[in-house]
């Protein structure tokens, strides 16, 4: 199906290729600036941190319906061997083989393409089978530290979970910012709570997935007005699914990271973090989401902490 023109006038009015320069990898990225992470230091009033990754397991979220993105398998290589002769300190050790999307996790610009091209207008043969992304890797981002804002959508709307066939909608994003009292600013890193998350933690990797409430293809234009520097939620493919244009599959996904350079994470555990912050009345903090650098990696694991 080609894209349709609803997508492309959208594409035109997020659209950051060149705006940090033609040699940009980072894209929103940029907006976090040191200004910016000196003043979300100032949001830490009672040291309260909290996780928000899932743990990394053989039985995790990946249920096998995308390709080869398999969950951590996980083997032990040495098992108290006394590396220097008898006697000697005994250690353990232990590898992993895993797709780099397949738990908490942040998708590089390069994750995604769309018309052939890739964030700042670079072509999709950028990705090949031996150095993966030689342009916009995950490497690029070296450090994500900003001020955090918790949108909680599902909160602002009553509810505990937001229904599967939900689009979270540009109304819905004013509604939790309200509840949250606080405005999103530029270089914020904006978590948006589904509860969808919940599902996966009873028990239901399979209807975690699907049907999945999500971001619709209106909210880019508001991230995009406000300057975000990137988003995440608790669904496993972030915007809704099945989607909400029928055969237009991750829309999203290619206006966020392609035509805006707005990193999106996936699969985070926001439920321990809207507890504390309704605790608080307070929905803005510390985070701290560097993700692992593989070299060439489109993803990559991330173990986000807000501190509150």
């Amino acid at each position: 199906m080609t894209l349709p023109a609803e997508f492309h006038a959208i594409a035109e009015r997020v659209n950051n290729w060149g705006r940090w320069g033609a040699d940009d990898e980072i894209g929103t990225l940029n907006l976090i600036t040191d200004e910016v992470v000196r003043a979300a230091a100032a949001e830490v009033r009672t040291g309260r941190r909290v996780a928000l990754a899932l743990p990394l397991r053989e039985d995790g979220v990946q249920t096998g319906v995308i390709p080869g993105r398999i969950n951590p398998l996980h083997a032990m290589v040495q098992i108290n061997q006394e590396l220097f002769g008898p006697g000697t300190v005994a250690c353990s050790d232990d590898a992993v083989t895993m797709g780099l999307q397949a738990g908490t996790h942040w998708d590089a610009l390069s994750h995604v393409s769309h018309s052939g091209r890739l964030y700042n207008g670079r072509p999709a043969e950028l990705i090949t089978a031996h150095a993966g992304a030689a342009f916009a890797g995950i490497d690029k981002p070296r450090h994500i530290v900003s001020r955090g804002v918790l949108l909680d959508v599902a909160r602002a709307h009553g509810v505990e979970r937001l229904p599967g066939g939900h689009a979270v909608t540009p109304d819905d994003l004013a509604a939790a910012e309200e509840l949250a009292g606080t405005r999103v600013r530029a270089g914020d890193i904006v978590l948006v709570r589904t509860g969808q998350v919940r599902v996966l933690l009873a028990g239901d990797r399979h209807a975690y997935g699907y049907p999945s409430p999500g971001l619709s293809v209106r909210t880019p234009e508001w991230f995009h007005a406000r300057d975000v520097a990137a988003v995440a939620n608790d669904t496993l493919t972030f915007e809704i699914f099945p989607p909400e244009i029928e055969d237009l599959w991750l829309p999203v996904h290619a206006l966020d990271l392609v035509e805006m350079g707005m990193m999106q994470g996936q699969n985070w555990n926001l439920e321990e973090l809207s507890t504390a912050c309704g605790e608080s009345g307070r929905y803005a903090f510390l985070l701290s989401a560097t993700p692992e650098p593989f070299a060439g990696g489109t993803g990559a694991p991330v173990a986000p902490v807000a501190v509150l």
